[in-house]
């Protein structure tokens, strides 16, 4: 890890004060909800199809749209813990520039640790997204979900 360029600019960043901001998470975050949403779309499109040809009763469709929406959430959960457990970035911070990193180590978040923020995001949410309000009074923009998790979100280079 000492090595690793990509973890010093990392440090760098986050030791000179250059946190990505709430605008920046913003469009990365809707950026990600573009492509988790459009594969989801698709395969529930695809699906669709072919349980209408199979003319199920109304208790099977309902049934496939129960499984449907728990594998959304499973996917949607996989989609985070995956990019931000193994390079700190999805495709949206990727296009800002950004990262999230961990607090102590200044890499690249633990699966558990990316999942507990997953779920931190969604708790700080429900309360009028005041999780994510926070972040404005924050010296380090740290909103709930990076609090919880022990995490900063950092400007990188644009080819980092």
């Amino acid at each position: 890890m000492r090595g690793d360029p990509l973890a010093a600019a990392d440090a760098l960043a986050a030791s000179t004060g250059d946190y990505a901001g709430l605008v920046t998470r913003t469009i990365a975050f809707a950026l990600d909800s573009v492509i988790v949403n459009g594969v989801a779309l698709l395969a529930g499109v695809t699906v669709g199809l072919g349980v209408s040809l199979l003319h199920l009763p109304e208790q099977a469709n309902i049934l496939v749209a129960s499984v449907m929406g728990v594998l959304w959430v499973l996917w949607s959960v996989a989609y985070f813990v995956f990019f931000w457990s193994s390079t700190g970035q999805t495709p949206g911070s990727r296009a800002m520039c950004i990262r999230v990193i961990d607090t102590q180590r200044r890499g690249a978040l633990k699966p558990r640790r990316a999942l507990l923020r997953v779920i931190s995001l969604w708790l700080g949410a429900i309360p009028l997204l005041a999780g994510i309000w926070m972040m404005l009074w924050d010296d380090r923009r740290r909103a709930f979900q990076d609090r919880v998790a022990r995490t900063l979100v950092v400007y990188t280079p644009a080819g980092a």
